[in-house]
Protein backbone atom coordinates (compact mmCIF):
# COMPACT_ATOMS: atom_id res chain seq x y z
CA UNK A 1 0.00 0.00 0.00
CA UNK A 2 0.97 3.61 -0.61
CA UNK A 3 1.52 4.24 2.94
CA UNK A 4 3.85 1.63 3.74
CA UNK A 5 6.85 2.59 1.74
CA UNK A 6 7.84 5.65 -0.22
CA UNK A 7 11.33 5.00 -1.60
CA UNK A 8 14.04 6.97 -2.91
CA UNK A 9 14.24 7.27 -6.69
CA UNK A 10 15.85 4.73 -8.48
CA UNK A 11 19.47 5.36 -7.17
CA UNK A 12 22.04 6.39 -9.84
CA UNK A 13 26.25 5.73 -9.63
CA UNK A 14 27.08 8.18 -6.40
CA UNK A 15 30.54 9.20 -5.79
CA UNK A 16 32.61 7.12 -3.04
CA UNK A 17 32.84 10.71 -0.72
CA UNK A 18 28.91 10.88 -0.91
CA UNK A 19 28.31 7.24 -0.03
CA UNK A 20 30.91 7.71 2.58
CA UNK A 21 29.21 11.05 4.08
CA UNK A 22 26.80 9.09 5.27
CA UNK A 23 26.05 7.28 8.74
CA UNK A 24 23.29 5.05 9.95
CA UNK A 25 22.21 4.89 13.09
CA UNK A 26 19.31 4.10 15.66
CA UNK A 27 16.44 6.61 15.80
CA UNK A 28 17.00 8.74 19.57
CA UNK A 29 13.44 10.24 20.09
CA UNK A 30 14.89 12.92 21.73
CA UNK A 31 17.15 14.11 20.21
CA UNK A 32 16.01 13.26 16.10
CA UNK A 33 12.06 13.88 16.15
CA UNK A 34 11.52 17.13 15.08
CA UNK A 35 14.52 16.46 12.48
CA UNK A 36 12.67 13.74 11.46
CA UNK A 37 9.21 14.80 11.09
CA UNK A 38 10.54 18.07 9.12
CA UNK A 39 12.80 15.77 6.40
CA UNK A 40 9.34 13.92 5.92
CA UNK A 41 7.49 16.67 5.99
CA UNK A 42 9.52 17.41 2.74
CA UNK A 43 9.17 14.31 1.38
CA UNK A 44 5.26 14.44 1.37
CA UNK A 45 5.17 17.97 -0.43
CA UNK A 46 8.31 16.35 -3.06
CA UNK A 47 5.16 14.26 -3.73
CA UNK A 48 2.31 16.14 -4.32
CA UNK A 49 4.52 18.86 -6.29
CA UNK A 50 5.73 15.91 -8.48
CA UNK A 51 2.17 13.96 -9.10
CA UNK A 52 -0.39 14.82 -11.66
CA UNK A 53 -2.71 13.04 -9.37
CA UNK A 54 -4.18 13.84 -6.01
CA UNK A 55 -2.34 12.25 -3.06
CA UNK A 56 -2.78 10.79 0.35
CA UNK A 57 -1.09 12.35 3.27
CA UNK A 58 -0.02 10.80 6.90
CA UNK A 59 0.25 12.52 9.57
CA UNK A 60 1.93 10.05 12.34
CA UNK A 61 0.26 12.77 15.16
CA UNK A 62 3.67 13.42 16.31
CA UNK A 63 5.16 9.79 16.99
CA UNK A 64 7.51 8.94 13.91
CA UNK A 65 7.27 5.40 15.72
CA UNK A 66 4.06 5.07 16.09
CA UNK A 67 3.58 2.66 13.37
CA UNK A 68 5.83 -0.10 14.71
CA UNK A 69 5.36 0.83 18.69
CA UNK A 70 2.73 -2.11 19.19
CA UNK A 71 5.06 -5.17 18.01
CA UNK A 72 7.53 -6.44 20.19
CA UNK A 73 10.70 -6.80 18.64
CA UNK A 74 10.94 -3.05 16.61
CA UNK A 75 13.17 -0.40 15.73
CA UNK A 76 14.10 2.80 13.50
CA UNK A 77 17.00 3.62 12.02
CA UNK A 78 18.15 7.50 10.36
CA UNK A 79 20.19 8.30 8.05
CA UNK A 80 22.76 11.05 8.78
CA UNK A 81 24.57 13.30 6.23
CA UNK A 82 27.97 15.13 6.50
CA UNK A 83 29.37 17.04 8.68
CA UNK A 84 26.01 19.05 10.02
CA UNK A 85 24.85 15.71 10.48
CA UNK A 86 21.48 16.05 8.89
CA UNK A 87 18.91 13.64 8.85
CA UNK A 88 18.33 12.81 5.45
CA UNK A 89 16.62 9.30 5.48
CA UNK A 90 14.80 6.96 7.81
CA UNK A 91 13.17 3.47 7.50
CA UNK A 92 11.15 1.09 10.44
CA UNK A 93 11.14 -2.12 10.69
CA UNK A 94 10.12 -4.89 13.16
CA UNK A 95 10.21 -8.89 13.49
CA UNK A 96 7.43 -11.03 14.57
CA UNK A 97 6.50 -14.93 14.02
CA UNK A 98 4.12 -15.71 11.41
CA UNK A 99 2.75 -18.64 9.30
CA UNK A 100 3.94 -19.78 6.18
CA UNK A 101 1.23 -22.11 5.49
CA UNK A 102 0.54 -25.48 6.49
CA UNK A 103 0.91 -24.34 10.41
CA UNK A 104 4.15 -23.81 10.18
CA UNK A 105 5.85 -20.33 11.60
CA UNK A 106 8.90 -18.65 10.82
CA UNK A 107 10.53 -15.65 11.99
CA UNK A 108 9.36 -13.09 9.71
CA UNK A 109 10.68 -9.29 9.19
CA UNK A 110 8.59 -6.33 8.29
CA UNK A 111 9.52 -3.08 6.47
CA UNK A 112 7.74 -0.23 6.25
CA UNK A 113 8.22 3.76 6.19
CA UNK A 114 11.50 3.76 4.11
CA UNK A 115 11.87 7.72 3.03
CA UNK A 116 14.69 9.56 1.48
CA UNK A 117 15.11 13.52 1.71
CA UNK A 118 14.01 15.05 -1.70
CA UNK A 119 17.53 16.90 -2.28
CA UNK A 120 19.63 13.78 -1.27
CA UNK A 121 18.38 11.03 -3.73
CA UNK A 122 20.22 9.25 -5.92
CA UNK A 123 23.04 9.05 -3.57
CA UNK A 124 22.41 5.40 -2.66
CA UNK A 125 21.07 6.41 1.00
CA UNK A 126 17.58 4.02 0.80
CA UNK A 127 19.92 1.31 -0.05
CA UNK A 128 22.31 1.47 2.71
CA UNK A 129 19.16 2.22 5.44
CA UNK A 130 17.41 -0.82 4.11
CA UNK A 131 20.99 -3.38 4.20
CA UNK A 132 21.77 -2.19 7.75
CA UNK A 133 17.82 -2.92 8.77
CA UNK A 134 18.38 -5.97 7.15
CA UNK A 135 20.86 -6.73 9.27
CA UNK A 136 19.62 -5.82 12.60
CA UNK A 137 16.22 -8.02 11.70
CA UNK A 138 19.04 -11.43 11.10
CA UNK A 139 20.23 -10.60 14.24
CA UNK A 140 17.16 -10.58 16.15
CA UNK A 141 16.46 -13.99 14.07
CA UNK A 142 14.34 -13.38 10.83
CA UNK A 143 14.25 -15.71 8.49
CA UNK A 144 12.48 -13.57 6.28
CA UNK A 145 11.64 -10.19 5.20
CA UNK A 146 8.95 -8.64 3.61
CA UNK A 147 7.95 -5.09 1.92
CA UNK A 148 4.64 -3.59 1.00
CA UNK A 149 3.57 -0.90 -1.68
CA UNK A 150 0.97 0.14 -4.07
CA UNK A 151 1.49 -1.90 -7.33
CA UNK A 152 2.02 1.29 -9.62
CA UNK A 153 4.96 2.66 -7.03
CA UNK A 154 7.66 1.44 -9.68
CA UNK A 155 10.83 3.55 -7.46
CA UNK A 156 10.06 1.65 -4.72
CA UNK A 157 9.37 -1.82 -6.50
CA UNK A 158 12.49 -1.23 -8.42
CA UNK A 159 14.76 -0.41 -5.63
CA UNK A 160 13.64 -3.96 -3.86
CA UNK A 161 13.56 -5.90 -6.07
CA UNK A 162 16.38 -4.92 -8.53
CA UNK A 163 18.83 -3.50 -6.34
CA UNK A 164 18.14 -5.86 -3.13
CA UNK A 165 16.99 -8.93 -4.83
CA UNK A 166 13.47 -9.48 -2.83
CA UNK A 167 10.83 -11.32 -4.88
CA UNK A 168 7.37 -10.15 -5.20
CA UNK A 169 5.59 -12.54 -3.86
CA UNK A 170 1.76 -11.81 -3.21
CA UNK A 171 -0.92 -9.49 -4.26
CA UNK A 172 -3.75 -8.63 -2.59
CA UNK A 173 -6.60 -6.38 -3.08
CA UNK A 174 -7.34 -3.65 -0.63
CA UNK A 175 -11.22 -3.13 -0.63
CA UNK A 176 -12.09 0.63 0.55
CA UNK A 177 -15.80 1.68 1.39
CA UNK A 178 -16.65 5.35 2.33
CA UNK A 179 -18.41 6.21 5.16
CA UNK A 180 -21.79 7.63 4.22
CA UNK A 181 -24.27 9.87 6.61
CA UNK A 182 -26.78 7.55 6.49
CA UNK A 183 -26.77 4.08 8.35
CA UNK A 184 -26.53 0.94 5.83
CA UNK A 185 -29.36 -2.07 6.48
CA UNK A 186 -28.61 -4.65 8.47
CA UNK A 187 -31.23 -7.49 8.23
CA UNK A 188 -32.64 -8.59 11.30
CA UNK A 189 -32.56 -12.25 10.73
CA UNK A 190 -28.75 -11.83 11.83
CA UNK A 191 -27.40 -11.47 15.39
CA UNK A 192 -24.26 -9.93 15.57
CA UNK A 193 -22.71 -11.07 18.35
CA UNK A 194 -19.28 -9.84 19.97
CA UNK A 195 -16.95 -12.50 20.94
CA UNK A 196 -14.40 -12.39 23.98
CA UNK A 197 -10.84 -12.11 22.99
CA UNK A 198 -10.03 -15.31 24.59
CA UNK A 199 -12.84 -17.42 22.09
CA UNK A 200 -11.74 -14.88 19.37
CA UNK A 201 -8.11 -16.49 19.48
CA UNK A 202 -9.20 -19.80 19.18
CA UNK A 203 -11.29 -19.45 16.63
CA UNK A 204 -8.84 -17.89 14.45
CA UNK A 205 -6.19 -20.06 15.56
CA UNK A 206 -7.98 -22.60 14.00
CA UNK A 207 -9.54 -21.29 10.68
CA UNK A 208 -5.93 -19.62 9.82
CA UNK A 209 -3.85 -22.58 10.62
CA UNK A 210 -3.36 -23.55 7.62
CA UNK A 211 -2.81 -19.64 5.77
CA UNK A 212 0.26 -17.62 5.62
CA UNK A 213 0.86 -14.42 7.82
CA UNK A 214 -0.91 -15.37 10.55
CA UNK A 215 0.85 -14.03 13.74
CA UNK A 216 1.94 -16.08 16.85
CA UNK A 217 1.05 -13.33 19.40
CA UNK A 218 -2.74 -13.19 18.14
CA UNK A 219 -3.64 -12.47 21.68
CA UNK A 220 -1.60 -9.63 21.53
CA UNK A 221 -3.50 -7.88 18.79
CA UNK A 222 -6.80 -9.13 20.10
CA UNK A 223 -6.10 -7.76 23.60
CA UNK A 224 -5.03 -4.27 22.07
CA UNK A 225 -6.20 -1.00 22.85
CA UNK A 226 -6.17 -0.13 19.45
CA UNK A 227 -9.12 -3.17 18.80
CA UNK A 228 -12.50 -2.43 18.57
CA UNK A 229 -13.75 -5.79 19.28
CA UNK A 230 -13.99 -9.32 17.31
CA UNK A 231 -17.70 -10.05 15.90
CA UNK A 232 -19.38 -12.77 14.77
CA UNK A 233 -22.50 -12.65 12.34
CA UNK A 234 -25.25 -15.67 12.39
CA UNK A 235 -28.44 -16.54 12.20
CA UNK A 236 -30.65 -15.12 14.73
CA UNK A 237 -32.89 -18.40 14.86
CA UNK A 238 -29.19 -20.05 15.98
CA UNK A 239 -28.34 -17.80 18.21
CA UNK A 240 -30.14 -19.32 21.38
CA UNK A 241 -29.15 -22.87 20.25
CA UNK A 242 -24.90 -21.67 20.54
CA UNK A 243 -23.33 -21.67 23.87
CA UNK A 244 -19.48 -20.77 23.22
CA UNK A 245 -18.43 -22.84 26.15
CA UNK A 246 -19.25 -26.07 24.89
CA UNK A 247 -18.66 -25.67 21.20
CA UNK A 248 -16.64 -22.89 19.64
CA UNK A 249 -18.47 -22.44 16.68
CA UNK A 250 -22.39 -22.33 16.24
CA UNK A 251 -23.69 -25.35 15.77
CA UNK A 252 -25.02 -26.18 12.02
CA UNK A 253 -25.23 -22.95 11.33
CA UNK A 254 -23.45 -20.47 8.68
CA UNK A 255 -21.49 -17.54 10.39
CA UNK A 256 -19.31 -14.71 9.81
CA UNK A 257 -16.23 -13.18 11.74
CA UNK A 258 -14.01 -10.30 11.94
CA UNK A 259 -12.45 -7.53 14.10
CA UNK A 260 -11.63 -4.06 13.68
CA UNK A 261 -8.43 -2.25 14.67
CA UNK A 262 -8.96 1.97 14.76
CA UNK A 263 -6.83 3.59 13.25
CA UNK A 264 -7.61 6.88 14.22
CA UNK A 265 -5.42 6.42 17.32
CA UNK A 266 -2.12 5.72 14.83
CA UNK A 267 -1.71 7.86 12.30
CA UNK A 268 -4.66 10.28 10.08
CA UNK A 269 -5.08 10.76 6.34
CA UNK A 270 -5.66 13.49 3.97
CA UNK A 271 -6.67 14.00 0.57
CA UNK A 272 -4.36 16.50 -1.26
CA UNK A 273 -4.05 17.83 -4.81
CA UNK A 274 -8.31 17.80 -6.01
CA UNK A 275 -9.93 20.44 -7.39
CA UNK A 276 -12.59 22.74 -5.85
CA UNK A 277 -15.18 22.27 -8.27
CA UNK A 278 -14.59 18.14 -7.18
CA UNK A 279 -14.54 18.95 -3.19
CA UNK A 280 -17.49 20.67 -3.66
CA UNK A 281 -19.39 18.01 -5.65
CA UNK A 282 -18.77 15.75 -2.56
CA UNK A 283 -19.65 18.23 -0.15
CA UNK A 284 -23.16 18.38 -1.66
CA UNK A 285 -23.27 14.68 -1.88
CA UNK A 286 -22.66 14.62 2.26
CA UNK A 287 -25.67 16.97 2.48
CA UNK A 288 -28.37 15.27 0.63
CA UNK A 289 -27.45 12.54 2.34
CA UNK A 290 -27.45 13.75 5.88
CA UNK A 291 -30.68 15.78 4.61
CA UNK A 292 -32.64 12.66 3.19
CA UNK A 293 -31.19 9.49 4.77
CA UNK A 294 -34.46 7.32 4.14
CA UNK A 295 -32.61 7.33 0.03
CA UNK A 296 -29.53 5.70 1.23
CA UNK A 297 -27.38 7.84 -1.56
CA UNK A 298 -24.03 7.07 -1.87
CA UNK A 299 -22.33 10.29 -0.40
CA UNK A 300 -18.68 11.03 0.06
CA UNK A 301 -17.10 11.39 3.30
CA UNK A 302 -15.06 14.92 4.24
CA UNK A 303 -11.45 13.62 3.31
CA UNK A 304 -9.95 17.01 2.58
CA UNK A 305 -9.72 17.22 6.19
CA UNK A 306 -7.64 14.80 7.91
CA UNK A 307 -9.87 11.57 8.68
CA UNK A 308 -9.05 8.30 10.36
CA UNK A 309 -10.28 4.70 9.07
CA UNK A 310 -11.48 1.58 10.36
CA UNK A 311 -9.84 -1.76 9.35
CA UNK A 312 -11.44 -5.00 9.89
CA UNK A 313 -9.19 -7.99 9.78
CA UNK A 314 -9.41 -11.47 10.24
CA UNK A 315 -12.62 -11.88 7.75
CA UNK A 316 -14.02 -15.37 6.84
CA UNK A 317 -17.44 -16.62 6.01
CA UNK A 318 -18.26 -20.52 6.63
CA UNK A 319 -21.02 -22.38 4.67
CA UNK A 320 -20.79 -20.40 0.86
CA UNK A 321 -23.47 -17.98 0.01
CA UNK A 322 -25.40 -18.06 3.62
CA UNK A 323 -22.05 -17.04 5.19
CA UNK A 324 -21.21 -14.20 2.43
CA UNK A 325 -24.78 -12.60 3.23
CA UNK A 326 -23.80 -12.78 6.78
CA UNK A 327 -20.47 -11.19 6.07
CA UNK A 328 -22.10 -8.55 4.07
CA UNK A 329 -24.53 -8.00 6.90
CA UNK A 330 -21.10 -7.26 9.08
CA UNK A 331 -19.77 -5.16 6.98
CA UNK A 332 -22.49 -2.52 7.41
CA UNK A 333 -22.84 -3.23 10.75
CA UNK A 334 -18.95 -1.87 11.02
CA UNK A 335 -19.82 0.68 8.98
CA UNK A 336 -22.81 1.87 11.15
CA UNK A 337 -20.55 1.60 14.22
CA UNK A 338 -17.89 4.34 11.70
CA UNK A 339 -20.38 6.65 11.24
CA UNK A 340 -21.00 6.69 14.70
CA UNK A 341 -17.67 7.85 15.49
CA UNK A 342 -16.67 11.25 14.66
CA UNK A 343 -13.65 11.18 12.00
CA UNK A 344 -13.81 7.89 11.12
CA UNK A 345 -14.72 8.00 6.87
CA UNK A 346 -14.08 5.04 5.69
CA UNK A 347 -14.19 1.12 6.01
CA UNK A 348 -11.03 -0.43 4.69
CA UNK A 349 -10.43 -4.31 4.76
CA UNK A 350 -7.41 -6.16 2.49
CA UNK A 351 -7.76 -9.99 1.78
CA UNK A 352 -6.33 -12.60 -0.82
CA UNK A 353 -7.53 -12.33 -4.14
CA UNK A 354 -8.60 -15.96 -3.44
CA UNK A 355 -10.12 -15.64 -0.70
CA UNK A 356 -14.44 -16.25 -1.19
CA UNK A 357 -14.97 -13.79 1.08
CA UNK A 358 -13.66 -10.80 -0.96
CA UNK A 359 -17.17 -10.73 -3.08
CA UNK A 360 -18.80 -10.32 0.23
CA UNK A 361 -17.27 -6.78 1.57
CA UNK A 362 -18.90 -3.33 0.36
CA UNK A 363 -16.38 -1.49 -1.68
CA UNK A 364 -15.88 1.20 -4.01
CA UNK A 365 -13.95 0.13 -7.04
CA UNK A 366 -12.57 3.44 -7.69
CA UNK A 367 -11.26 3.96 -3.85
CA UNK A 368 -9.92 0.39 -4.13
CA UNK A 369 -6.21 -1.20 -4.82
CA UNK A 370 -6.79 -4.60 -6.94
CA UNK A 371 -3.23 -4.96 -6.13
CA UNK A 372 -1.32 -3.94 -3.05
CA UNK A 373 2.42 -5.51 -3.81
CA UNK A 374 3.93 -7.50 -1.11
CA UNK A 375 7.84 -8.27 -1.69
CA UNK A 376 9.53 -11.08 0.41
CA UNK A 377 13.18 -11.77 0.60
CA UNK A 378 14.99 -14.37 2.35
CA UNK A 379 17.60 -13.13 4.84
CA UNK A 380 19.51 -16.56 6.07
CA UNK A 381 20.79 -19.62 4.56
CA UNK A 382 20.72 -23.08 6.56
CA UNK A 383 23.29 -24.03 8.75
CA UNK A 384 26.41 -26.51 7.17
CA UNK A 385 25.40 -30.03 7.50
CA UNK A 386 21.16 -28.89 7.90
CA UNK A 387 19.12 -29.91 5.33
CA UNK A 388 17.31 -27.05 4.18
CA UNK A 389 13.67 -26.94 4.12
CA UNK A 390 11.28 -25.85 1.23
CA UNK A 391 11.97 -22.28 0.38
CA UNK A 392 8.89 -20.69 1.38
CA UNK A 393 9.16 -17.49 -1.71
CA UNK A 394 8.50 -20.37 -4.27
CA UNK A 395 5.87 -22.35 -2.57
CA UNK A 396 2.41 -22.06 -3.89
CA UNK A 397 0.01 -20.64 -1.04
CA UNK A 398 -1.83 -23.57 1.04
CA UNK A 399 -4.93 -21.67 1.15
CA UNK A 400 -6.70 -19.25 -0.57
CA UNK A 401 -6.44 -16.86 2.65
CA UNK A 402 -4.11 -14.45 3.62
CA UNK A 403 -4.01 -13.17 7.36
CA UNK A 404 -3.36 -9.38 7.43
CA UNK A 405 -2.00 -8.00 10.83
CA UNK A 406 -3.47 -4.95 11.60
CA UNK A 407 -0.16 -3.72 13.08
CA UNK A 408 1.06 -3.54 9.24
CA UNK A 409 -1.73 -1.67 7.77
Amino acid sequence: MVLKIAAEDSPSSATLDEVCMVVVREYNEESDKVAVEEMERLCEMAGQRGGKQPSLVTDLLGDPKCRIRHFPTHTMLVAVYGEQKEIVGVIRGCVKKVTRGNSVFVKLAYILGLRVSPMHRRLGIGTKLLKHLEEWCKQKGAEYAYMATDCTNEASINLFTLKCSYQKFRTPTILVQPVHAHYKPVPSTIAIVRLPACLAESIYRQIYANSEFFPEDIDSILSSALNLGTFMALPRKYLLKWDPKKSTFPPRSAFAILSVWNTKQVFKLQLKGVSKLTQACCVGSRLVDAWLPWLRLPSFPNVFKQFGVYFMYGLHADKGKHGLRLMKGLCNFVHNVGKDDHGCAAVVAEVSQRDPVREAIPHWTKLSWAEDMWCVKKLTEPKQGMSAPSDWIYSRPSSPMIFVDPRDF
